[in-house]
């Protein structure tokens, strides 16, 4: 299982859920299947939780969008899709 998320695949998440909406069949699959990288069914699903968590929380107020920290993970525009590095070696 693969927990950080770069931006790329995020991109590719957000992209995924727009084609595959809640009536999909197998909707978890399809979209992990679009986001590669070996992110499962479950992986997808579970970064959806709690990106729907950490939206409501913003919309509360409870947390402000500035001062929280992501636990899905990120990266910096060096990183691939998959979250290597490009084959840099410095």
């Amino acid at each position: 299982m693969s927990s950080s998320w770069t931006d790329s695949q995020n991109k590719l998440f957000e992209s995924a859920l727009a084609i595959y909406d809640k009536d999909t069949p197998d909707r978890w699959h399809n979209v992990a299947r679009a986001v590669g990288c070996g992110k499962t069914a479950e992986d997808v699903k579970r970064h959806y939780k709690w990106l729907k968590k950490d939206v409501r929380q913003i919309e509360s107020g409870e947390v402000s969008q500035g001062s929280h920290s992501s636990s899905s993970g990120g990266s910096g525009s060096s990183s691939n899709s998959c979250g290597g590095n490009n084959g840099d070696k410095r």
